[in-house]
């Protein structure tokens, strides 16, 4: 089953067409985004806002981080 929408891809392009020609401002500061992921993640925000099928952010991280916790764990130093 997908993941993520239509909706949810076609904000993310549209975010992504316009970081590229570099009229993609951020929310909060309104500064000029350059990031590729910070584009991505702004397309993902407004997909939510609208109500597209998109994963909750909160599932997300709280999966990756217990990942890279326990790998580190295993790891010993000399």
């Amino acid at each position: 089953m997908a993941k993520y929408g239509k909706q949810a891809q076609s904000k993310v392009e549209r975010a992504m067409h316009e970081r590229k020609h570099g009229t993609l401002r951020s929310g909060r500061s309104g500064r000029k985004v350059t990031s590729r992921k910070q584009a991505i993640a702004i397309g993902l925000s407004e997909a939510r806002q609208a109500g597209a099928k998109v994963p909750s952010r909160g599932s997300r991280r709280s999966s990756s981080s217990s990942r890279s916790s326990s790998s580190s764990r295993s790891r010993k130093r000399k």
